[in-house]
């Protein structure tokens, strides 16, 4: 083996070695700009509307979605170059990463749409029962 094969060797295995670190860096950046789990369990609010506005705050994912957008990315060059040597447990990470994040997106429109929607049906509401004392007082 020449030398240049060798140094190219060490070339390929040092930059596996921080490609595989690059796509744990990133992961491990996604899961802290996760929502902490208190965030979204707890309210502290005078009414539903205040709840649901405060939830969909605790919902957003921040740099979460950029970041293991970075790691798929690391990931998918490093797996086509065959770079690492056991892919399979990133592989699992970066598939349970997105599930949750999905599922956090997934809420987060939820409660958007029901805090767009609860000012509708009160004002409704409240007109529905003052046409009913309307009615009434006649």
């Amino acid at each position: 083996m020449s030398q240049a094969t060798l140094d190219d060797d060490e070339l390929f295995d040092e930059a596996a070695s921080e490609m595989r670190e690059d796509v744990e860096s990133s992961l491990a950046d996604a899961k802290a700009a996760l929502p902490e789990a208190d965030d979204v369990w707890d309210a502290d609010a005078d009414n539903t509307l205040g709840v649901l506005n405060g939830l969909k705050g605790a919902l957003d994912t921040g740099d979460a979605e950029a970041n293991l957008r970075d790691a798929k990315k690391w990931f998918a060059v490093g797996k086509e170059a065959d770079a690492f040597e056991d892919a399979d447990d990133l592989e699992d990470e970066i598939a349970d990463l997105e599930d949750l994040l999905d599922d956090i997106v997934a809420a987060h429109e939820q409660v958007s749409e029901l805090t767009a929607t609860i000012p509708e049906l009160r004002g409704a509401l409240e007109d529905a029962h003052a046409e009913a004392d309307d009615e009434d007082g006649e």
